[in-house]
């Protein structure tokens, strides 16, 4: 295995660990208290959409080696970039969705957003599978014109990876697709933005009369609200780069209708760089994750010492 290949497995792994420990807490929490907020369910929907991706790379990433014996026809290319590509794109309609339900619990009463503040978790569900199902859709031309790169030695085919190349589409064809992501990249990234703008504006109102209130001596908690909603915001600040660099390097190699090395190894980071940062900022930012560990760590302690106290009267006596 390269050395960049090691880096690449290294932040693959931390990525699958910190989305399934992400993914199993929030299970844990509603096991716990018996109801799911929103906001849980799309955080443990984003954290299963990454796992699934990481997976994808690391799968790709063991078989560096075997590589042209399970990629000898065209199935394999086809099913590893599709689903790839199709949990990309709901990494972004989730993050937008996750955006959108922190905005919806932060705004005031007299918002004509309030009416949207107690969702039924089935209309959330509902809202999902149609991402789902929008994903699947817009991203059927992976799945045909996706080919085995030794099924071909053609020069004007695109290269994805060691084992899959793209084949050339007709023009119309390609624009259409091409229309259509980018009108459903700039709604959602467009919604993710504004729904942004609109909770820096609420905090900015919220600290302003905090200061009103309280003297400059004094330095008020910051409420759960407005963590969570900070949370929010860098996740959402941290996609918009990582989409960007990702636009950037994807438009340089569609011009060239090619993948120089060096970009094609930054590529890789890039897109998965959201799926294994984002896990770590939701878990430092959950504190009852954190009080539930505390608390079963210290009845575990209180446990043994009871323990060792019992047992060493025995002994004594």
């Amino acid at each position: 295995m390269s050395p960049f290949n090691k880096c690449l497995a290294s932040q693959t792994g931390t990525g699958l660990s910190a989305n399934i420990f992400l993914f199993l807490s929030r299970v844990f929490i509603f096991l716990l208290h018996h109801r799911a907020q929103p906001s849980d369910v799309t955080i443990c929907h984003l954290a299963l959409v990454h796992i699934l991706m990481l997976l994808i790379l690391a799968f790709l990433l063991l078989t560096d080696e075997s590589g042209k014996q399970i990629f000898q026809n065209d199935f394999p290319c086809k099913v590893l970039v599709y689903l790839h590509r199709v949990m990309r794109n709901l990494s972004l309609c989730t993050t937008c969705l996750l955006s959108l339900l922190q905005a919806i619990t932060i705004s005031p009463s007299t918002s004509w957003l309030v009416k949207f503040k107690s969702p039924s978790t089935r209309y959330l569900f509902c809202c999902l599978f149609f991402l789902w199902f929008l994903n699947i859709s817009l991203s059927s031309n992976m799945a045909i014109y996706i080919v085995s790169s030794t099924n071909t030695s053609q020069l004007n085919y695109m290269i994805i990876n060691e084992y899959c190349s793209f084949a050339p589409m007709k023009p119309i064809v390609r624009d259409f697709y091409f229309l259509l992501t980018f009108f459903r990249d700039s709604f959602f990234v467009g919604l993710m933005l504004f729904s942004s703008a609109y909770m820096v504006s609420i905090l900015c109102r919220h600290q302003r009369r905090v200061q009103h209130l309280h003297s400059t001596s004094l330095s008020p908690r910051v409420s759960p609200e407005q963590r969570a909603t900070q949370t929010i915001l860098l996740l959402v600040s941290l996609f918009v780069i990582l989409y960007c660099a990702d636009i950037i390097i994807s438009s340089i190699s569609v011009f060239f209708w090619t993948q120089i090395s060096v970009i094609k190894d930054i590529h890789k980071f890039v897109v998965n760089g959201y799926a294994t940062v984002s896990p770590l900022v939701l878990i430092r930012a959950d504190t009852r994750m954190i009080t539930i560990l505390k608390s079963v760590f210290r009845k575990n302690h209180e446990f043994l010492a009871n323990q060792y106290a019992t047992t060493f009267s025995s002994a004594v006596t």
